[in-house]
């Protein structure tokens, strides 16, 4: 059944990949769609088997290497933490898959689409069910190079080549973090084995290492540079650029890399390392901050953008941040609950704006919106139902998973645990106020597209909307189902091992934050009424208001509207200094000292010297004879003055 679940994308990027001209664009669709969802089907009969039975196991596929003292073998970690990523990674997917066939219904390279998309699924799936290090970062970078593919698939366009550059290139910092962690761990473990590391963690605890004269804790360098690794993928603060700029792909491609894989294994990553982490208290703390940190940078940007996917993909930058700072304050199950309900409401996002481009012929401008919710009534209830759970409404996902880390951050001690929950507090307020923004530009008003694109609105086909409804679904009722056992009672019988911690669990202690308690219980929810009220204000009764405010507080609204100047920040910092370093290398490196002293200075000597002596090939004996005699009275003058005589 693994083998299936995790080969069957495989498959079908081969079948679509090699064979798309003979299967044709229907043949593609269904063979690659049909792969993903028999595989989602396992993955919730798997997920049962883990859960329900306790069938925790390691598999073993193939010989893969043995190289003196590294030997590792291709395997699948099969525990709850596996379980419930299959589940995420495979649904969501699927359900891409199936919306992909009517997006991309006009797209000529339909086949080429849809391989990309199963073999980011593939490779993600090899992440996440990887028993050592090294096959994780086979995925890992398997992850990246398909990201690449699908970012820049409309490699037309220069924008869309440029965005795809960007996050290769932004992930490799990251990746590089994560390579040295993993060599790090293999010279201290002796092992890339995820098990004996996890036996050994508690002996390396307080051990230290010499460098430039400091001792260093070697458990704290290994998981921050893990973590590095971690806010390349899940896009966190300075590593952050790439996400917004991914958008240049197709909108399905946004779902299913903001939603449910891609940037979600940094905090799998995280997660699965917890007996790592749980021994390095600092390297928590650093989770703890740049995580709370990201989830208010990312949510003062988005509100202020226009463009409707970079408002919901700063969104994900927001709540992966939410996740970190869970998973720093030990409350890993809060953080995986969380990236289990986000999965269903911001792929339901990322897909019902797609909806909405498609029906107002690919604008992506809110600016030039509104007007569409009795035009695209369907897509506006759905877009409803995500928005909710986004923002914490009582009872969806959302608020069962956001205000548990709320509450975590509130039950914790300390300066960092104030600081996060803090940045929770407003960032529940923020993001409110930017989600009711996208509703209210989008569907309330007046019309503001041309009235021939208008003339033209309508609804998806059901191809489109049916997998919406079944986000939905989720949206609303994962919370319901799933939180007794990500973060309730339930806890250790559902995890079963799967999550390592010591001491007592931060949960316990939430939960028992009293119900009158406004700061513990309700402060998130009366954040998130106060966004939803501020704006309707603002876009709905305010008229000119949002612009007199971006006037009154220009500086401001430019910092934001900017990104805070991190692109240009790092244009100086980075981007002009490596091509003033190359133009150096190329032109004088290149161009005047190895081509100029030689290949290209060698051969013009030689093109020189045959020129002159060309010139002495006249033809005559008497100009021969006459050089012969030159040869020898040399050659006797030579031999008089230097050799001593003849």
């Amino acid at each position: 059944m693994y083998h299936f679940i995790v080969f069957a994308p495989l498959v079908g990027f081969l079948l679509a990949g090699l064979f798309g001209k003979t299967l044709g664009k229907t043949g593609s669709q269904l063979v690659t769609s049909g792969l993903l969802v028999f595989s989602a089907i396992l993955s919730m009969f798997a997920f049962y088997d883990v859960v329900a039975n306790g069938n925790v196991q390691t598999i073993a596929v193939a010989d893969w290497v043995t190289s003196g003292s590294l030997n590792f073998d291709w395997g699948f970690k099969i525990d709850t933490l596996t379980a419930v990523m299959l589940v995420v990674v495979t649904l969501i997917s699927a359900l891409v898959h199936i919306y992909s066939i009517g997006y991309m219904a006009h797209d000529p390279d339909n086949p080429r689409f849809f391989a990309y998309l199963s073999l980011f699924t593939f490779a993600m799936l090899m992440l996440v069910t990887a028993d050592n290090l090294v096959q994780m970062y086979f995925g890992w970078e398997g992850v990246g190079l398909a990201s690449y593919l699908l970012i820049g698939f409309w490699y037309k366009r220069p924008s869309a080549n440029a965005a795809a550059i960007k996050a290769f290139i932004v992930n490799r910092v990251g990746d590089f973090g994560f390579g040295l962690g993993l060599f790090a761990i293999f010279m201290v473990f002796g092992t890339v084995y995820l098990d004996p590391i996890f036996a050994a963690a508690p002996g390396q605890a307080g051990m230290t290492f010499n460098f430039l004269g400091y001792s260093v804790d070697i458990l704290t360098t290994i998981c921050i540079m893990l973590f590095i690794g971690a806010m390349g993928k899940s896009a966190q603060l300075g590593l952050h650029t790439w996400l917004p700029d991914a958008m240049e792909g197709p909108t399905p491609v946004s779902a299913l890399i903001h939603a449910a894989t891609m940037v979600t294994a940094g905090v799998f990553l995280v997660v699965r390392m917890s007996p790592l982490f749980e021994q390095a208290p600092i390297a928590l703390m650093m989770v703890t901050i740049v995580g709370a940190a990201t989830a208010i940078f990312t949510a003062t940007i988005g509100l202020v953008q226009n463009d409707i996917k970079r408002v919901i993909a700063y969104s994900t930058c927001s709540q992966l941040g939410y996740m970190f700072f869970a998973a720093g304050l030990s409350a890993y199950g809060a953080a995986m609950f969380h990236l289990f309900t986000h999965a269903f409401f911001k792929a339901l996002l990322f897909l019902g704006a797609g909806a909405v481009i498609h029906a107002v012929a690919d604008e992506q401008d809110m600016r030039k919106m509104g007007g569409l919710k009795s035009m695209i009534p369907k897509t506006y209830i759905l877009m409803i139902i995500g928005t909710i759970s986004l923002t914490g409404f009582p009872l969806t996902a959302g608020y069962f998973s956001k205000d548990m880390i709320i509450e975590v951050a509130y039950a914790s001690h300390g300066a960092v645990a104030n600081f996060a929950w803090w940045a929770g507090i407003s960032v529940a307020l923020m993001t409110s106020f930017y989600s009711w923004r996208v509703i209210f530009m989008t569907f309330h008003g007046k019309p503001r597209a041309p009235k021939e694109v208008m003339a033209h609105v309508h609804d998806s086909p059901n191809v489109m909307i049916v997998p919406l409804i079944v986000l939905a679904t989720g949206a609303i009722l994962a919370g319901w189902f799933f939180s007794g056992s990500f973060v309730g009672d339930g806890y250790d019988r559902f995890w079963n091992g799967s999550i390592f911690l010591i001491g007592q669990n931060i949960l316990e202690e939430a939960h028992h934050i009293p119900w009158g308690d406004i700061l513990g219980k309700w402060l998130p929810t009366i954040m998130m009424a106060a966004g939803f009220g501020i704006a309707y204000l603002f876009y709905c009764r305010g008229g000119d208001l949002p612009a007199k405010t971006a006037r009154a507080f220009k500086p401001v609204y430019n910092l934001f509207y900017n990104k805070w100047y991190f692109d240009e920040i790092y244009d100086f910092l980075f981007v002009r200094p490596a091509f003033f370093i190359g133009r150096v290398f190329w032109k004088i490196g290149d161009g005047l000292i190895i081509d100029g002293l030689g290949p290209d200075g060698i051969s013009a000597v030689v093109v020189r010297l045959a020129g002159r002596v060309r010139k002495i090939q006249t033809g005559f004996i008497y100009h021969y004879a006459f050089a012969m005699l030159i040869g020898v009275a040399a050659l006797v003058t030579y031999f008089m003055f230097f050799r001593g005589g003849i």
